[in-house]
């Protein structure tokens, strides 16, 4: 009865929430006068559960780069100001692409978004007939995406967009997939289910007994913030310890508390990196912890944090055991995206199959899959692979690369950031290449063009 009547208050406090945003909607300013380097963004708000998160969550969407960011939300009012660029660190001056900016905002802030969901709930899943939804997370292991692509092609299922994380043995995934003869979602229940039983074993490999969760659904979500959600549901930050060896160089956490004010403070030094913004203040909102004030500052190759918190609650960081969990799950957030490896770009048609085939090479090479996103633009395939070798070293010897890039094609998949690389001829391998002989047997007999 407790819970009930929590959920009830809490669906009480959506709909006041509402009314007060239609009543004070927010107000967003552009100014490129005041700052000679950046575009700043001032958003005013009447403040709500999780605003701050949103803001960052738009301003991430639109792909900006958030050099300063000054917050304060203590009170009714929500008060922001963040100075921006685009990617190549520019100010923003195109007006028409300014007016697009506030639309987006406005739209995504307003009283009728279902942006972000309630203090109750995890990220919501939104009904959708395009995609079926599927959810994973378990142990991480060698060749474990490339299964997994292996079952879905199997089931005839084909990926049009996944995002897959690795951190501290663990593993999480978010994957849109469609029927590959309708190209809709998947409905039947009892295939469905049959699709949950395969991937469910698939995930637990040769230990049956280990702890995996997998979830099928009709619809869409927002993949970044689920897949913040899940690692901290797995508790990935607790076997941080063994594998940070590959962080370098480490991020700076520490929290204290402020007893005058009832805050917690904060702080946070590591290297700057794009979105690091946005981990740290979903991890923070997903441990249900308010930001009433902060600071922000990644002008230079090191970002600075600090934020005044208190838990929903209205309590700060109330023990040393709490205190030590928001230190390495703000940790976990940040090293989430740096220990990922070498990173291989592919882009070609779409077809059925593909990610199967293409994880199936890298796995048979010796290369481990630590961080995957695959996207489907119109018929074309455009993925990015963060990839190790067999020792765990991002620095995969030339000859595999060499090797792999034959296989799949010198022009299909494209090598970043190795410092031994040079870049191919244009040309492709004559005798062996993805698309060629290797592969259409298979494809072929699997759209059903030839027979056995």
């Amino acid at each position: 009865m407790d819970g009930e009547t929590s959920c009830s208050s809490w669906d009480s406090d959506d709909e006041y929430q509402k009314f007060i945003q239609k009543m004070n909607p927010p107000r967003v300013v552009l100014d490129n006068t005041s700052c000679k380097n950046a575009t700043v963004v001032h958003v005013d708000s009447a403040n709500k559960y999780g605003i701050l998160l949103e803001v960052v969550q738009v301003l991430t969407e639109l792909q900006l780069i958030v050099k300063k960011a000054y917050i304060s939300s203590d009170g009714g009012w929500f008060m922001d100001v963040f100075n921006v660029t685009d990617q190549n660190g520019q100010k923003i001056m195109d007006e028409s692409v300014l007016d697009e900016i506030v639309k987006y905002i406005h739209k995504c802030l307003g009283a009728d978004s279902c942006f972000l969901p309630s203090r109750r709930r995890s990220v919501g899943v939104e009904p959708s007939s395009d995609y079926t939804l599927i959810e994973l997370t378990g142990t991480d292991r060698p060749g474990l995406l490339s299964e997994v692509s292996a079952v879905l092609t199997n089931l005839e299922c084909n990926v049009v967009n996944a995002e897959v994380w690795t951190h501290n043995k663990r593993a999480a995934a978010v994957m849109q997939v469609t029927d590959r003869k309708t190209g809709l979602a998947i409905s039947d229940t009892q295939r469905l289910a049959r699709i949950k039983e395969r991937l469910s074993y698939v995930f637990k490999g040769s230990n049956r007994s280990q702890d995996t969760k997998t979830t099928v659904t009709m619809g869409i979500t927002h993949t970044e913030r689920r897949l913040h959600q899940m690692m901290l549901e797995e508790r990935d930050y607790e076997r941080y310890d063994k594998d940070r060896t590959n962080v370098n160089p480490t991020p700076v956490v520490s929290v204290v508390n402020w007893l005058d004010k009832d805050y917690s403070v904060v702080n946070i030094r590591c290297k700057d990196r794009p979105k690091l913004l946005f981990d740290t203040v979903c991890t923070l909102t997903d441990m249900q912890y308010v930001v009433f004030h902060g600071s922000v500052d990644s002008e230079g190759p090191e970002a600075y944090q600090e934020y005044y918190i208190r838990h929903i609650d209205g309590s700060p960081v109330n023990s040393e055991a709490e205190r030590q969990r928001v230190i390495q799950c703000l940790e976990a957030a940040i090293e989430r995206r740096v220990s990922e490896g070498l990173k291989l770009e592919l882009s070609t048609g779409d077809r059925v199959g593909l990610l199967s085939d293409v994880t199936r090479i890298f796995r048979e090479n010796g290369l481990t899959v630590t961080r995957a996103e695959v996207s489907t633009r119109g018929d074309k395939a455009v993925n990015t692979f963060y990839v190790r070798d067999a020792a765990g070293s991002s620095a995969v010897d030339l000859k595999t690369l060499e090797a792999i890039r034959q296989e799949i094609g010198q022009t299909v998949l494209q090598v970043k950031g190795h410092p031994d690389h040079r870049k191919s001829p244009p040309q492709e391998s004559p005798s062996r290449f993805l698309f060629s002989s290797l592969f259409r047997p298979r494809s072929l007999y699997s759209l059903g063009l030839i027979r056995s």
